[in-house]
């Protein structure tokens, strides 16, 4: 089969590489139709997320038809199937809990050791992201090998087209749960860093759990015009000082909650994200900070925080005064896909919620390695990427009308 597969910083590469095989009764075989790239993909691009290996295959954003099950597996083939990203066993103390990102069954042994060293306990496994995640191979490829299908997999209704719901295979549930780790009550004033497509899931799920007031901090043009059409009020980081200028919007209380969804890559020239990213160069650092750090001071006292944005390794100057003397309250961590999958795939059936707003280009899988680099070097006009495996199902371009052209 096709795949693309990673060789190295700025590398992606389509191979043609080994059909994918029933390993455990539990597994299905996917037939890939759409797969997306995701933000957290140019991370793994830009090389800062450590246990990438040559020749692994990408992406964690995926949905396609049945073509195999295991003998335990509850799918049937010729279903249509979003997959999580998580890859999650169903039955352990987390997923037991609902805390399925928290798996400890899906990272093998072999695999384990890595994150156990570096986050004092070993990841759950993802899909297309790195040998910390337990070494899986992606889903921008023509077939996936599904572990745990009785448990991650969910069926959709033939009526709904596979770019209304494969967002649900990750960035919808995300900016979900970062909208509800943000703990948003009716009235509440809620800021946004970072308007990819967490970020704008999170602006349009906030607003859906009764947030008054929703204020979107990017520099990219089109990113924020899409924030405002959901009502959001917009600063351009570039132009202002964010936290006088959140301070002075709130009435120098400060906004009630705030989400970091930009991560371990901050842009701007502020002196700290400029010593970051001399640290990240010459390996005495990974992660730029400057977002977070920013979180921190602009949040209200007694706020809320909720950072969905990926963090991969260290990061120093961490505000941590501010977090304790103003009791904020902290939540963050891998999106616990299974738990949300559902309820969100009726919002959307209902039209609650729409994705399809997000989507730039369509492409083939074959064309993915400029695409990349295209996500990469233009985010303001590349706004979301779904690639198709079969070449003739990417819609012409003069047919594209979901999205209006950046400025």
């Amino acid at each position: 089969m096709r795949a693309l597969t990673w060789q190295g910083r700025h590398d992606v590469r389509v191979e043609t590489v080994p059909d994918p095989e029933i390993v455990n009764p539990r597994d299905c075989i996917i037939k890939v139709t759409s797969t997306a790239i995701c933000g957290s993909d140019l991370h793994l691009y830009d090389g800062y997320i450590p246990g990438m290996r040559s020749g692994d295959i990408l992406g964690h954003e995926f949905m396609g038809e049945v073509v195999e099950v295991g003998a335990k597996s509850t799918l049937e083939k010729g279903q249509r199937v979003i997959v999580p990203f998580t890859i999650s066993c169903g039955s352990c103390f987390f997923c037991e809990r609902e805390q399925y990102s928290a798996c400890d069954n899906s990272n093998p042994a072999e695999t384990s050791d890595a994150s156990e060293t570096l986050y004092g306990y070993p990841m759950g496994g993802v899909f297309g992201y790195s040998h910390l995640t337990g070494g899986y191979a992606g889903g921008q490829a023509e077939y996936v090998r599904v572990p745990y299908s009785d448990v991650g997999p969910l069926p959709v209704p033939d009526h709904l087209e596979d770019d209304q719901v494969l967002f649900l295979t990750d960035v919808l549930p995300t900016g979900w749960m970062a909208a509800e780790n943000a703990g948003i009550e009716p009235g509440d004033t809620v800021a946004v860093w970072g308007c990819g497509p967490v970020g704008l899931f999170a602006v349009q799920s906030a607003f859906v759990m009764g947030a008054h007031r929703v204020i979107a901090i990017d520099h990219y043009p089109h990113r924020l015009e899409l924030a405002k059409k959901f009502g959001a009020e917009i600063l351009d980081y570039r132009e202002v000082d964010v936290r006088e200028a959140l301070a002075e919007m709130t009435g120098g209380i400060g906004p009630d909650a705030c989400i970091d969804a930009v991560g371990m890559e901050s842009h701007g020239l502020a002196i700290d994200n400029l010593a970051d990213t001399l640290k990240a160069h010459t390996y005495l650092g990974t992660d730029r900070a400057h977002v977070f750090r920013q979180v921190l001071l602009a949040c209200r006292k007694g706020g809320r925080v909720s950072v969905p944005g990926v963090y991969g390794g260290l990061a120093d100057k961490i505000p941590i005064g501010a977090l304790m003397e103003k009791g904020l309250t902290l939540k963050s961590g891998q999106t616990h896909m299974q738990r949300y999958t559902k309820p969100l795939l009726e919002m959307i059936e209902q039209g609650k919620i729409d994705s399809t707003f997000l989507i730039s280009h369509h492409a083939s899988l074959e064309q993915g390695p400029e695409m990349y680099k295209h996500w990469h070097d233009d985010q303001n006009s590349y706004t979301k990427i779904v690639l198709k495996t079969d070449a003739a199902a990417v819609p012409a371009a003069e047919k594209r009308d979901r999205i209006s052209e950046p400025a």
